[in-house]
């Protein structure tokens, strides 16, 4: 028997990273899964794999997202489950963001987790309830030099999920991950720029490495199966005690933008 069984999942950013092997972990713990993401191909794949469904959409999009979700909603007769995960990240000194690059960073990280609040709700209300997870970051709760629209918007997230859990209690729980330093395209760019960088990371992570997608995926399914019935409101750090030594980041950005002036 599996831990999300007969339960039924939309995952946005689903094509990839830690979207990508939480639809997969979900799918092996009983529930059918609605993958969307902006990737045709990539959501394509990914449900083909786990045998759900996939949906185009983009997270910043109110109507086009709703869509999406009411489409994942009929494919799967109901939805019980919601991870908000689409996300996207940049580094940028403060005042040289271009605004729209900031409004961007926003819009994804912030904004499509609202949305994804304003598509999905209304069918979990009619299914009885459920479980929202949304993705943060340990840049949202220690931020570094260069991410201020991101770090801003994942502060935003945890934000919103407490008060997500306030209105919605009982019917639906309603919590945050915040992944530490996780390899996945959003990260790998910026290690293979730094490579000295990977060996700081495992050194000053009190778990000796640089996680995984699947690290965050066995925690969204907890936080999604009853196991966690008594947890709303809370923004988990799953980041292998990376932040115990401050910002997850730190450095990173200043030796970047040296590089680019160079």
């Amino acid at each position: 028997m599996g831990l999300l069984d007969g339960q039924r999942a939309v995952v946005t950013g689903g094509a990839s990273g830690i979207g990508r092997a939480t639809a997969r972990r979900m799918a092996e713990e009983g529930a059918t899964v609605a993958v969307v993401d902006l990737n045709a191909d990539g959501a394509s794949e990914v449900a083909k794999e786990i045998g759900g469904s996939a949906h185009v959409a983009d997270v910043t999009d109110p109507e086009g997202l709703k869509n999406a979700i009411d489409d994942a909603a009929s494919a799967m007769g109901a939805i019980t489950i919601l991870f908000n995960n689409a996300g996207v990240g940049s580094v940028s000194r403060l005042h040289e963001w271009a605004p729209e690059e900031w409004d961007r960073l926003v819009a994804v990280n912030l904004k499509g987790v609202y949305l994804g609040f304003r598509a999905a709700v209304p069918h979990m209300l009619a299914s009885g309830g459920g479980s929202i997870v949304s993705t943060a970051s340990i840049s949202g709760t220690r931020p570094a030099a260069g991410e201020a629209p991101y770090a801003a918007a994942k502060a935003g997230v945890a934000a919103l999920t407490a008060s997500a859990a306030l209105e919605y209690g009982p019917d639906i729980r309603v919590n945050s991950v915040s992944p530490g330093m996780i390899l996945t395209a959003l990260t790998e760019p910026w290690l293979e720029s730094l490579p000295h960088e990977k060996e700081r990371f495992e050194r000053t992570t009190p778990l000796g490495r640089i996680g995984e997608p699947a690290d965050i995926a066995d925690v969204v399914v907890f936080l999604c199966s009853d196991m966690a019935r008594f947890v709303t409101g809370q923004n988990i750090v799953v980041d292998g005690g990376l932040t115990l030594h401050g910002s997850g980041v730190d450095g990173l950005f200043e030796q970047l933008f040296t590089r680019k002036q160079d």
